[in-house]
């Protein structure tokens, strides 16, 4: 398991994220943010994981490589997500299905190809990893949220920058699967 692959991963599918947090972070209690954010995480992850291993059953892992393909495409790909924010009674629902409905897509498409060779002891360990990372977002957002040199910053580079980190995270599948090794060895 690699721990930046996981890190770039978790902060690439979640970088227009940060900015709906901003908003939610102003309107909701920090608790139940994180505890939505973490809910809405754990949630996809878990998907990712059944699904990877469902596809193993029938696939190689060195096939499944070809999965790089879906990041790379997305980070071709104009995403016009809704960023709007779904009103319910519940602050951790609210916040956990506004996730959902803005990440979904992506989190799936990335870090399924990034969970697939994970057994599940390196799996539970990338949980608590991205739960940590998640818990530790939520307070950066929260101390940064009013910078406005940090707003700027996101406004102008952040989709590019996510789609720099799509494209090596397709590169790393391709690569981490054994994928290229098996090209290569056919030339």
């Amino acid at each position: 398991m690699n721990y930046w692959v996981l890190a770039l991963t978790f902060l690439s599918v979640n970088l227009d994220f940060f900015f709906m947090l901003i908003f939610l972070l102003k309107k909701y209690q920090v608790v139940k943010v994180m505890i939505g954010y973490l809910l809405g995480n754990m949630i996809l992850l878990i998907l990712s994981y059944i699904v990877g291993k469902a596809l193993l059953v029938f696939l190689p892992e060195w096939l499944l490589g070809v999965l790089g393909l879906l990041p790379i495409y997305l980070a071709f790909h104009d995403d016009d997500d809704e960023d709007g924010d779904k009103h319910h009674r519940s602050q951790i629902l609210s916040v956990t299905l506004t996730y959902l409905s803005v990440c979904a897509g992506c989190n799936l498409s990335i870090f399924l190809p990034v969970l697939v060779g994970e057994s599940l002891t390196h799996f539970l360990m990338t949980l608590v990893f991205i739960g940590a990372l998640t818990i530790l977002v939520v307070f950066v957002i929260k101390l940064i949220a009013d910078v406005p040199v940090i707003t700027s910053i996101m406004e102008k580079y952040g989709e590019k920058l996510m789609k720099v980190c799509y494209i090596l995270i397709g590169l790393w599948v391709f690569w981490d699967s054994g994928l290229i090794s098996h090209i290569i060895a056919f030339f």
